[in-house]
């Protein structure tokens, strides 16, 4: 891999990304607007004494999945336009390599979910009492890791999309699964044994089990970098993969 032409790329995809406003909208402005909502829908619930808030609970990991589910979708469309658009193919004609391509991705998504995440988190610790035990630092890292996590597996899974609609589709095959078995809506505990099988295998379940730990610790956690590990190799692994099936344009 080559460092030069990787941060060339990564500079090239960032003055991309500053120039489509529809895009920094969507990054910036929804997940405030989101949180709004999940504060005044939380409100009026009552508290029980010595645990955390309804709010506390869903807001902290909610800060995880905006980048992810975002993240994915901007990625998936933005890697199949440089496909049908003949982009990839021009820039694969230089010296440049598929993974200092789908590296520079990763960076550069990375470095938008990160200040996506600063917002977000600035907006639901200072405006909204977010309380965690944790440092609001540990949830930025996170929620920017997801980021990356979710640039990767949108790349793999644009290489098998030959349409913008088709890109869209993977959104319910791959995030909505994760979302919905994370351990958010119902412990793991609870779980069917062949459901919690599933979620082990999932990385966003270690994602949001990284950010509960968190909130619930003062302390850095060795659950939490363990969980931290596991999702930053299955990023590594997904952009090996996503190199490996990317084709240079859709047939």
């Amino acid at each position: 891999m080559n460092t030069q032409i990787l941060f060339a790329t990564v500079g090239r995809i960032l003055r991309q990304l500053r120039h489509d406003r529809r895009t920094v909208a969507l990054l910036v402005v929804v997940p405030t607007v989101l949180l709004t909502l999940i504060y005044y829908m939380y409100a009026d619930q009552p508290t029980v004494p010595g645990t955390p808030s309804a709010f506390d609970r869903i807001a902290l990991v909610m800060l995880g999945f905006f980048p992810f589910i975002i993240m994915f979708l901007v990625t998936s469309i933005a890697m199949l336009r440089e496909r049908t658009t003949g982009t990839l193919e021009r820039l694969l004609t230089t010296p440049l390599a598929k993974a200092d391509l789908l590296f520079g991705y990763g960076i550069a998504f990375g470095l938008a979910g990160a200040v996506q995440a600063t917002i977000a988190s600035a907006v639901a610790y200072w405006v909204f009492g977010l309380h965690t035990a944790g440092s609001s630092g540990l949830v930025i890292m996170i929620a920017a890791l997801n980021a990356v996590l979710a640039v990767a597996l949108g790349l793999l899974c644009s290489a098998f999309a030959r349409t913008e609609f088709q890109a869209v589709q993977f959104m319910p095959v791959v995030v909505a699964p994760q979302m919905l078995l994370c351990g958010l809506f119902v412990p793991k505990a609870q779980m069917a044994g062949w459901l919690q099988a599933v979620s082990d295998v999932l990385p966003l379940t270690y994602a949001v089990e990284a950010l509960q730990e968190v909130g619930a610790h003062a302390e850095p956690t060795a659950t939490m970098w363990r969980d931290v590990a596991v999702v930053a190799a299955v990023t590594v692994l997904a952009l090996l993969l996503a190199a490996a099936t990317l084709r240079r344009r859709s047939s």
